[in-house]
């Protein structure tokens, strides 16, 4: 049975039936007379094709920014899609977003003020005026083709001059009504003549899903898989979707174990993983703009085995496992384990990704975490690395390294490790096993860098994360200025 897509838009429930599952939103939306929602790359990068889903926390209706044009009709199942065309008041005054960008000239040719608007709705509903960082950062995944961010800038700080009251705010016992009379129990099912697209609700369904459609689609965020069929048009005959497993998406931590479900997002990851590794929180923020973080999770950027996956290198480093589950039952393994070839995981038929457990650091260990790309924002790396170094005295009992972007696969170097460890702390030991690393990676040349960059980029790296961990990290700032 094919089910139809129930989800709120405009204060009333939208049903669509017979819709293709692999129609994106941006398309639905454009074909259904709501034309502000802009096409800019359809990748997910531009921001003009931001929209912001609303859905129900406790009473409370939580709204995240999403990129419409990488995210699946079927996924707005249950959920609340405001569109620019929603944010003007019923009697025609404007939103307090739109007003303030009205009253600083933010908006110039106009093709990209719709997604501006939508990013900074979401912030507008979810923070009390952030600082000039928040805001850069919430509008981070937003490009101004006639770069006009000063006037944006100063709108994000104005809308928030009369408080946070908007017709959202009046309309949240209402909305929320909505919301729970389409509420799910049971699995979502949506069939076309060329797929078909399934959520289930629980590991056990996924299981089951998963050993009768040994070649389907799993998608979480969508953030690569989206990709996959708006640029690469390629198409699955089956998709499963796991934003609806609720017991993927939790994030715990309990015996000095941070457990994270395969379908948390980054979002919800970030807050958790910050206080205990900063350096890997300020990773979080790069790897993606908010609405990629709301949407990509951890465990997907993991099972895809990308070498260039931000996330890898640190959770290799840091000494993480994968929790792998089927149908017959779960298993774990070492993360560096996982990989075994390019794009070639250690995954057997039925299983899937459950969650990930990264070890908390102990007192007196020095970790960190970079990535080398050649925007700062929403860039993929170069080379990306993560460190991890245990020390007795001024020895080192224990050294992990790990990087991506320089091999077929996120992988560790073995050959530096064993040149550190049972080694003094000291940089002669460090420049001394510096050489290890040709051995490690023999890093290919494409059009993000060339191999003899990224080999370099390796070792400097190492050599940065010493002086940083020994509180020289001052050196950095003289040798950069000559």
């Amino acid at each position: 049975m094919t089910d139809s897509i129930r989800f709120v838009l405009g204060g009333d429930v939208v049903t669509v039936a017979g819709a293709d599952p692999m129609t994106t939103v941006l398309q639905w939306l454009r074909a259904n007379r709501r034309p502000g929602t802009k096409e800019g790359c359809a990748e997910g990068d531009c921001g003009a094709c931001t929209v912001a889903l609303g859905e129900l926390v406790g009473d409370r209706v939580r709204y995240r920014a999403v990129n419409a044009c990488i995210q699946f009709l079927p996924t707005l199942d249950g959920k609340q899609l405001v569109t620019v065309e929603d944010l003007k008041h019923p009697d025609g005054a404007l939103h307090p977003v739109q007003q303030a960008l009205v009253d600083c000239h933010g908006s110039q040719c106009g093709f990209c003020t719709p997604g501006f608007v939508m990013s900074l709705f979401a912030l507008f509903r979810e923070q009390d005026a952030p600082d000039r960082a928040g805001i850069c950062d919430a509008l981070a995944g937003n490009l101004c083709r006639c770069t006009g961010y000063q006037p944006i800038l100063e709108a994000a700080e104005r809308m928030y001059d009369d408080g946070r009251d908007d017709q959202f705010s009046a309309a949240v016992a209402q909305t929320a009504a909505l919301l729970k009379s389409i509420r799910r129990d049971e699995m979502l099912a949506v069939e076309s003549a060329s797929a078909q697209y399934f959520a289930p609700r629980d590991k056990t369904q996924l299981a089951r899903l998963l050993a009768e459609h040994p070649d389907a689609w799993l998608l979480a965020g969508g953030t690569d898989v989206g990709l996959w069929v708006t640029k690469q048009h390629r198409r699955p005959q089956t998709m499963i979707a796991l934003g609806e497993v609720a017991d993927l998406d939790g994030v715990s931590e309990a015996d000095g174990v941070l457990e994270i479900g395969a379908g948390a997002a980054y979002t919800d990851i970030l807050p958790l993983i910050e206080p205990h590794y900063p350096g890997f929180g300020a990773l979080i923020r790069r790897l993606g703009s908010v609405q990629i973080r709301n949407a990509g999770t951890m465990g997907g950027n993991v099972a895809n085995g990308s070498p260039i996956g931000d996330s890898m290198p640190a959770l290799i480093a840091f000494g993480a496992e994968v929790v792998l589950e089927s149908a017959e039952g779960s298993r774990s393994l070492p993360l560096e384990d996982f990989y075994l070839d390019y794009r070639k995981t250690a995954l057997r038929p039925g299983e899937f990704v459950g969650a990930l457990r990264l070890p908390l650091p102990r007192a007196g260990d020095h970790h960190a975490t970079y990535k080398v790309s050649k925007r700062f924002d929403q860039d993929i790396s170069a080379v990306a690395a993560g460190f991890a170094v245990t020390l007795d005295g001024d020895e080192v009992a224990g050294f992990r390294a790990a990087f991506g972007g320089v091999a077929a696969i996120p992988k560790r170097a073995t050959h530096l490790e064993s040149a550190l460890i049972g080694q003094p702390w000291t940089l002669e030991a460090v420049t001394a096993a510096l050489p290890a690393l040709a051995v490690d990676f023999q890093p290919m040349t494409d059009m993000r860098a060339s191999s003899d960059y990224r080999a370099l980029v390796a070792r400097n790296l190492m050599l940065r994360f010493y002086l940083e961990a020994t509180g020289q990290a001052d050196l950095l700032s003289e040798a950069a200025h000559g």
